[in-house]
């Protein structure tokens, strides 16, 4: 099968011919010497509302970490996010992790995660992502990462194992932990093959250190850069008081609403947004929502401009006296923070705005 990457690498003469494992051959030709190229592209998951239960299914925990394909030849190693985008600057201990192992070449794909005080952290990976080499520095010796494994590109042998069936590349990446697998800094993925303890994990199961489950096909390929996997999302719901909403872009309606908690001071704080309003609403909205204008809107932290948490484009924003609520449904926090945008559930005129705290989305 022909691999998909984000750009087509460069041919040069006298380039290696490499064998597949089933007996193809592909031309080959990365920096590094990697049997494949750092472009390659991940196999991805589409979202769904459930897991599926027709054919094979594999089902596995969806780490909330940064996604990373591993390359290593001899001495080379190079990590590269699901954009393609390089991490090894940023993950000096992984790397050394890697170069260390006695396997001299392989391509993993896995999830980057950091721990803090028991809890993934996503804000500490976040926090890597910094343009100071002496930063990164401090971080990964106070808060190191490790590299949670879940599938294999490349085996040891520099067999190319992407045609192959997923139990095959699964039993080939087992085999690899077992040589080479260390706690806390390089670690297998648990998985099931029982679709009811698969949904027993999106409501309990390490609810905290994960993102929901993802289902793979035991007899499918690795395909690169197609979306041949299946996603399920946990996903939690809280009430929010309406502090004030943007309009949409040159407009004269409401385009989002921000949202705010109440902390224990007694302080309303702008925690995120929701845009998901219906067409036939909107006139509505905007009518109840201007009549309802006078600031200051949120008593603490207020919206500001865009940022890494925010896809709102406009800084400008309209207060509104705090005596909406609204239930919308969300996947992450960080920083206290809707990381994402957030979907309107319903109207809660039977809440007490007061009663919007942050007890509802931070973990107890």
């Amino acid at each position: 099968m022909a691999l998909r990457t984000r750009e087509r690498p460069t041919k040069r003469a006298n380039a290696p011919r490499l064998t597949r494992k089933g007996g193809a051959t592909d031309e080959v030709l990365t920096a590094g010497g990697f049997v494949l190229p750092v472009s390659t592209a991940p196999m991805e998951a589409r979202s769904a509302p459930e897991l599926p239960a027709d054919g094979k299914w594999q089902y596995e925990p969806k780490w909330d970490g940064f996604r990373c394909l591993a390359f290593k030849s001899g001495e080379e190693v190079d990590l590269r996010a699901k954009s393609g985008k390089p991490l090894a600057r940023f993950f000096p201990e992984v790397v050394t992790v890697l170069r260390q192992l006695g396997a001299a070449q392989f391509v993993v794909d896995g999830e980057l995660v950091i721990e803090v005080d028991g809890r993934l952290s996503f804000d500490a990976l976040q926090m890597r992502l910094h343009p100071a080499a002496s930063r990164v520095r401090k971080l990964s010796e106070e808060t190191p990462a490790k590299l949670i494994l879940f599938d294999v590109l490349v085996g040891t042998d520099g067999a190319i194992l992407t045609g192959e069936p997923f139990a095959v590349r699964r039993a080939a990446l087992e085999a690899f932990a077992r040589e080479n697998a260390i706690t806390d800094k390089l670690e297998l993925s648990p998985f099931t093959l029982d679709r009811q303890e698969a949904e027993r994990w999106l409501t309990g199961w390490q609810a905290d250190a994960t993102d929901g489950v993802v289902a793979k096909n035991r007899d499918g390929p690795y395909e690169c850069g197609e979306r041949a996997m299946v996603k399920v999302k946990r996903l939690k719901t809280a009430d929010c008081v309406v502090g004030g909403f943007r309009y949409e872009s040159g407009r004269a309606e409401i385009g989002s609403l921000l949202l705010g908690l109440y902390d224990a001071d007694g302080t309303l704080n702008h925690v995120g947004f929701t845009a998901t309003i219906s067409d036939k609403e909107r006139p509505a909205l905007t009518r109840r929502l201007e009549a309802l204008r006078e600031p200051p809107g949120f008593t603490g932290k207020a919206p500001g401009g865009p940022s890494r948490w925010s896809s709102e484009r406009s800084g400008e924003w309209e207060p509104v006296r705090p005596e909406l609520v609204v239930e919308v449904r969300f996947d992450h926090v960080s920083n206290r923070r809707f990381r994402h945008g957030t979907k309107l559930m319903r109207w809660r005129p039977d809440k007490d705005p007061r009663q919007c705290t942050y007890e509802q989305i931070l973990p107890r």
